[in-house]
């Protein structure tokens, strides 16, 4: 279980200097700084490229002025890249990180060694002591996952890793089912959490209106973000939504694509190329403003998506690596957020800032209740099918033909937080999971790559 903070008055002083310094407080500090050769991570991640939609619904949905959901935003890049340099810091007792506040102005990272304390608070960072590493918290939740295919979940809807408890929490009607399913998987008991849940997810698909696609002249889904692979255009969608060789029209009805791969259960996943009246761009519902990339946000940090039924709805990031039991079966490795939905939702986009975070999978509730929302990561969507995610001509700085440098790197590769990689003969180690592009090679992305 969590323990206290470990902090001193002095430590305190130092560490809130620290936080200044990190971009993390609700100062002018987290304002790109336009002195510096070396980027800001608001700057890497463009925070300012937010779609008008997307901060008008953080302005609704999460109560913040302008002002604020602008800084929210470059404080949550500012935190992701700082939790990455502490989670290579602290390596095996890293136990997962969060940010709170109105701002997104505090980042809380937990290890299992009281000695990493120091170090965290010196990145600006609160350091809490847990018993559990997240690597053995993610190990219990696979064993549940490969469990539940041969023992029935239905009662036991929901259950994920949930960094600030330290614990697997599993979801279910009846507490009794959740042990069954515990002891089933073989998972000790003092990882574990059983939470009362009366949440029924379903997959978020069939109503008709709005920006849309429809799937064999029938069920309507959202379109989630354009691709490419080479030549071919498309875009990435849920799996639930169609199956491979399912035709797809456009809102307007007009012939649009067919599915070339899908998963469902197991994954949410799908994508579909279209033919050439349709061509991928980099928005999203028609904004002016351009998707800039695909890197991970971090727990607590807002979230915003957009769907064909209910538009543009915001919230945050409750926790990663979700497993999620529908009626057709479960799906594992998805976000939990507190973000509505509803039906003809599915598919669409969910995004943070200007980064990609994935698309609407299902959930519970309605978006005039509140309700809960889980989107199949952007990522390995790319990653299993060999897609690039559409995103603005260049990264960050636009650098330029960067010449031959060598190296292991590589534009279009999915990068996982660990990876390492080599170029122009240094090698850097990956901070926040993301797919790499044109301008966002490791010395110019100091937010995604820590040379070692």
């Amino acid at each position: 279980m969590l323990q206290r903070h470990l902090r001193a008055a002095c430590a305190a002083a130092a560490a809130a200097g620290a936080l200044l310094a990190a971009g993390l407080s609700g100062s002018a500090s987290a304002q790109p700084s336009h002195s510096s050769a070396v980027p800001t991570a608001a700057e890497s991640l463009r925070t300012a490229a937010a779609p008008p939609g997307l901060l008008a619904a953080l302005r609704r949905d999460l109560g913040l002025n302008r002002q604020q959901a602008d800084r929210r935003l470059a404080n949550e890049a500012e935190a992701g890249a700082t939790a990455g340099r502490l989670r290579a810091a602290v390596g095996a007792h890293f136990a997962g990180a969060w940010v709170s506040g109105t701002l997104s102005d505090t980042l809380t990272v937990a290890t299992t060694d009281p000695a990493d304390a120091p170090v965290i608070r010196a990145r600006g960072a609160d350091a809490v002591v847990v018993d559990h590493s997240l690597a053995a918290l993610d190990a219990a939740k696979a064993r549940l996952d490969r469990a539940s295919a041969h023992h029935g979940s239905t009662d036991t809807p929901v259950w994920y890793v949930d960094a600030r408890t330290n614990t697997l929490v599993v979801q279910a009607t009846r507490a009794d089912a959740a042990r069954s399913l515990l002891a089933a998987a073989g998972v000790d008991a003092s990882l574990t959490r059983i939470v009362r849940s009366t949440e029924h997810p379903r997959p978020l698909y069939d109503l008709r209106g709005g920006d849309a696609y429809y799937i064999d002249n029938s069920s309507r889904c959202s379109i989630g973000f354009p691709v490419t692979r080479g030549t071919q255009q498309g875009f990435a969608t849920a799996g639930h939504c169609g199956r491979a060789g399912s035709g797809t029209t456009g809102s307007n009805r007009v012939a649009q694509g067919t599915f070339q791969a899908s998963v469902f259960p197991g994954n949410d996943m799908a994508w579909v190329a279209t033919n050439a009246n349709w061509t991928a761009t980099p928005y999203v519902n028609g904004s002016s403003a351009q998707v800039a990339g695909s890197a991970q946000a971090t727990v607590g940090a807002s979230v915003c998506r957009s769907g064909s039924t209910t538009g543009w709805h915001c919230g945050t990031v409750q926790q990663l690596n979700s497993s999620v039991t529908y009626q057709e079966g479960t799906v594992a490795g998805v976000t939990r957020t507190s973000v509505c939905a509803e039906p003809g939702d599915s598919g669409g986009s969910f995004i943070s800032g200007s980064q990609a975070q994935g698309v609407t999978s299902g959930g519970s509730g309605n978006c005039t209740s509140g309700g809960t929302t889980y989107f199949q990561p952007i990522n390995p969507i790319l990653q299993n099918y060999g897609l690039t995610l559409k995103t603005s001509a260049s990264g960050p700085g636009d650098p330029g033909d960067p010449g031959d440098p060598g190296g292991t790197w590589s534009a279009g590769t999915v990068y996982q937080a660990g990876d390492t990689v080599t170029y122009g003969g240094a090698t850097y180690r990956c901070l926040q999971s993301h797919q790499a592009q044109p301008g966002w090679e490791p010395p110019n992305t100091p937010a995604l790559w820590q040379r070692v």
